[in-house]
């Protein structure tokens, strides 16, 4: 009976050691075909894809940094987006913490009058050049020539798209109502989603899109500009101590 007994109990224990070595055959086969071809989709992205997502990610900055940051980290964690290597960071739980923090506050204070203006002086020493890094981290350390070129290009887009926000908010603020800086933040919101979106699904019609909405942008930038600098006038002279009664 014991020889009967202690023959089960090791064939109990092989059977469990032999399914327990196929489930973890099973999982890594599984875990490196997922990784593959996450690998092989990042791949096959081509030198017009890599510079759309490059530029959309520079661009989208300038608006909405922690925005992009915790919206392609978490396409890249679920695999919607293949992120080249050089994007994986954004995909760490640390990250993605901290941006979507950061992105709770500034969704909120990106609608108050006022705050808004505070809240984009504030965040313009960052923007810019993390937009530079976040397009220059497209290519990453593989490709150093267009990784620098990247970077030049985020930065100079991130700036566009910055002073463009900084100068619409600033002529928006002069109207004591809130409802047209909210409505603005929300396209902005909008906006971020729709780049990212299109830049990796459709690239060359998103280069187009952007060549026009650079113009646009730099003609509003300077015409808000003048408006505001004519404003800041009429209210100095306002304020000045010729101006006051005798």
């Amino acid at each position: 009976m014991d020889a009967i007994w202690t023959s089960f109990v090791e064939w109990l224990k092989g059977f469990g050691a032999h399914a327990g070595q196929q489930a973890v055959e099973a999982g890594t086969q599984i875990g490196g075909q997922v990784a593959a071809g996450v690998g092989a989709a990042a791949s096959h992205l081509d030198m017009t894809s890599l510079l759309a997502l490059a530029a959309a990610l520079g661009w989208a900055s300038g608006f909405r940094l922690y925005a992009v940051v915790f919206l392609v980290g978490s396409a890249g964690l679920a695999g919607w987006i293949p992120l080249p290597e050089g994007l994986h960071v954004l995909q760490h739980p640390a990250v993605l913490a901290v941006s979507g923090a950061l992105l709770f506050v500034e969704f909120f204070a990106d609608k108050i009058p006022g705050l808004d203006s505070l809240w984009d002086i504030v965040n313009s020493v960052i923007r810019v050049p993390a937009g530079a890094a976040l397009a220059a981290g497209v290519f990453g350390a593989d490709n150093a020539t267009m990784a620098v070129v990247a970077a030049l290009m985020g930065g100079t887009l991130a700036a566009s798209s910055q002073a463009a926000k900084t100068t619409t908010r600033a002529a928006i603020n002069t109207s004591p109502e809130p409802f047209s800086n909210i409505a603005m933040s929300l396209l902005e919101d909008g906006l971020v989603v729709g780049t990212v979106w299109l830049a990796t699904n459709h690239p060359v019609i998103f280069g187009i899109l952007l060549l026009i909405a650079l113009v646009l942008m730099w003609i509003v930038t300077w015409m808000l500009f003048k408006f505001l600098r004519a404003a800041f006038r009429r209210l100095r002279a306002l304020f000045s101590p010729e101006s006051a009664p005798a």
